[in-house]
């Protein structure tokens, strides 16, 4: 059995999902998801994907947990296992994402292993992506906004651009890892976007709009999708995936919104440098998309 430790956005449980979908179809064993962290999270909107995705995950019950970790289920030695000076106690079964780039280890881990990490790389799953992809349909029908502005992203030569800023600007800790991108950064993409795309119209997602308004100018039809909030805010995330082209923002959520987008033809721009601090995570953006 694979169990999947689940934490955070939406964006990073898709990569989380995703890993374990994999290795739980290359193997022919069974696959569960943790969630127990979302008990004390106030973070984003809690664990979302078996009620936005058409896909069937199992919820890892304690003594799933305890099955594959033994005497590790305990939730403070799980904490404390965590640490690198406790490594030596993790055993063959409790795996710890290394590195932020692709751990091609990870094909030979035990059948019955409890990973923690954020797997960020579709090398993890590239040989299932169509399987991934159903599992990643939504299951909810449009609302009329959306339905409207889905139409207009249909009859357009639509780019998606995507602003992350609020989490992060507002907590020095996260900005001084993660970082934001700057002006300059999708000034540069729209540049490229425009030398390319024939009249192309621009349709911003972001979680601070008012702050997008006053420093990006565009000089072609640009459309501000803000009326997807709280609970509704993955919708974002299905419209970005509707457009023909996208500009993502160092983000899981927008990353997801490009490579869910079908568009043979889609030019895909993503920031050069995911993180602000010395980390190898090159292996994050796929290959066919323009590193910027």
């Amino acid at each position: 059995m694979i169990i999947s430790n689940i934490i955070g956005g939406l964006g990073n449980q898709m990569f989380q999902y995703a890993v374990a979908r994999a290795i739980s179809i290359n193997n022919n064993i069974e696959m569960c998801l943790d969630v127990s962290n979302f008990e004390n999270y106030s973070l984003h909107n809690g664990f979302e994907l078996d009620t936005i995705f058409n896909l069937n995950c199992h919820i890892a019950s304690k003594n799933d947990i305890k099955q594959v970790l033994g005497w590790r289920a305990n939730t403070l030695i799980k904490k404390l296992l965590l640490r690198s000076h406790f490594a030596a106690l993790r055993g063959n079964s409790f795996i710890v994402e290394p590195q932020v780039n692709y751990w091609p280890n990870i094909k030979n881990i035990p059948c019955d292993s409890y990973l923690i990490g954020y797997w960020l790389s579709e090398k993890y799953f590239q040989n299932i992506e169509s399987l991934i992809r159903e599992d990643f349909t939504f299951k909810t029908e449009l609302s009329k906004e959306n339905k409207f502005s889905a139409l207009q992203i249909e009859n357009s030569n639509s780019v998606s651009i995507h602003i992350r800023r609020g989490d992060i600007a507002q907590n020095p800790t996260t900005l001084a890892v993660h970082g934001l991108c700057s002006i300059d950064y999708y000034k540069n993409a729209i540049r490229y976007i425009t030398n390319i795309v024939e009249s192309p119209s621009f349709y911003i997602f972001s979680d601070d709009m008012e702050w997008v308004k006053k420093n990006l100018k565009i000089d072609h039809p640009c459309y501000f999708i803000d009326h997807n909030k709280g609970k509704d805010s993955y919708n974002d995330m299905r419209l970005m995936s509707l457009c023909k082209h996208n500009i993502i923002a160092n983000s899981t959520f927008s990353w997801w919104g490009a490579w869910l987008n079908v568009n043979k033809n889609k030019i895909v721009v993503a920031p050069n440098k995911w993180f602000e601090a010395q980390i190898n995570s090159s292996d994050i953006i796929p290959e066919t998309w323009i590193r910027l």
